[in-house]
């Protein structure tokens, strides 16, 4: 398949899944099966699709993630780096976790099987606590205390687990926690800049390579796909959760990752 086509196509799913509770490693592992789209370069292009991802973020809520827009108060600029601070207790967790198992998480459990499995137990309990009745007494970040913070954050370890969902994990934790669903997911993509730069920048540390020109083409294709991709997708999804609950997202991922599931162990044709 040609590489450019290959780039669009990645930068579209990483784009569409990254912030969507059903996990954008999973699906990723699960198409390069399709397309054997492995190696060095894979893994490169894998981190330059995420930073679009990330760079998303960035522009959608940049007037809420910047502290000195023009025109903001002394206390607005204080409730900006309150949620700076915020993410960065979130973080801990993760970057520990991260520095002591990574590697093992992705030698053993990075394939199709864990994926599927991830995917429907994350499906089961995304519709658990939909089902639950609870109050969420948590409307915004500003008003989440550095413990409930630093407990979301612990959430976000189970992501590490292919299938499970990064965005699932922290939305789940976050709205067991009393978070509103909105709040929970601001949370979850804020914390995302952090736990996706440092995650990518470890793994070009440890590669120890660098792209070629015609890598970087391609790369820079995925990239910029990426980037428009989630950005839409971050707007759409903050209005629907504004109205709706993640039932719709539970029952996907129950159902894909049982049809994963049988056609990896059984060698459905």
């Amino acid at each position: 398949m040609d590489q450019y086509l290959i780039s669009v196509i990645l930068g579209i799913v990483e784009g569409v899944t990254e912030f969507l509770p059903v996990s954008s490693t999973g699906h990723l592992i699960i198409l390069n099966e399709f397309i054997d789209f492995k190696g060095d370069f894979a893994i490169m292009f894998d981190i330059v699709i995420q930073f679009g991802a990330i760079l998303s973020v960035v522009v959608v809520f940049w007037d809420k993630l910047f502290p000195f827009k023009k025109g903001r108060s002394a206390d607005e600029v204080k409730d900006v780096f309150t949620i700076w601070f915020k993410v960065c207790v979130g973080v801990i967790p993760a970057l520990v976790t991260g520095a002591l198992v990574a590697s093992i998480v992705k030698k053993y459990l990075f394939n199709p099987v864990t994926v599927s499995i991830a995917l429907v137990i994350g499906g089961i309990i995304l519709l658990y606590i939909e089902n639950k009745k609870r109050m969420s007494s948590i409307n915004s970040i500003t008003e989440l205390t550095y413990k409930t913070a630093f407990f979301i954050g612990m959430f976000q370890c189970l992501g590490m687990i292919p299938g499970t969902s990064r965005s699932a994990a922290t939305i789940i934790g976050a709205m067991f926690l009393g978070l509103s669903r909105v709040a929970a997911a601001e949370y979850s993509f804020f914390l995302a800049i952090p736990t996706m730069a440092a995650a990518s920048f470890y793994s070009v540390w440890k590669l120890g390579r660098m792209l070629t020109p015609d890598e970087t083409k391609v790369a820079a294709a995925g990239f910029i796909v990426s980037f428009i991709i989630a950005w839409l997708v971050i707007k759409i999804f903050i209005k629907y959760i504004s109205r709706n609950d993640f039932k719709p997202f539970g029952y996907y991922r129950i159902a894909f990752g049982v049809l994963i599931l049988l056609y990896f162990t059984l060698n459905i044709n």
